[in-house]
């Protein structure tokens, strides 16, 4: 299978003015990336089983953590990984544009 190019703003479009509605770009083996859009916070939560990976787009988002671990604030072009086991609630004052790598069973929508 030959892949085409996968357009951003193409999938930006897709989400339309839904914030925390994650939208799968590639498949990559048993991983997915997928981009929303962060407005708000999201909610506590915490992922037993799978590390997860934000990378900034657009704009700027906090994730907040509970102790011992300390808030991480991400800039444009900049990623952290939220390693399992660690409770964690990303949240944005402005619209925000992140993509995820994920575990693809990993299913998550916001509200």
């Amino acid at each position: 299978m030959i892949m085409q190019p996968i357009n951003i703003e193409g999938k930006i479009q897709e989400i339309g003015n839904r914030p925390w509605y994650p939208v799968d770009v590639a498949r990559v083996n048993n991983q997915v990336v997928r981009i929303a859009l962060f407005r708000g916070e999201y909610h506590w939560h915490v992922h037993s089983d799978e590390d997860e990976l934000f990378y900034v787009l657009k704009g700027e988002m906090t994730i907040q953590m509970k102790k011992p671990h300390s808030d991480i604030i991400l800039h444009e072009s900049e990623i952290a990984v939220v390693p399992k086991g660690v409770e964690h609630c990303p949240k944005s004052d402005a619209d925000t544009y992140v993509l995820m790598f994920e575990p693809y069973t990993l299913q998550s929508r916001g509200n």
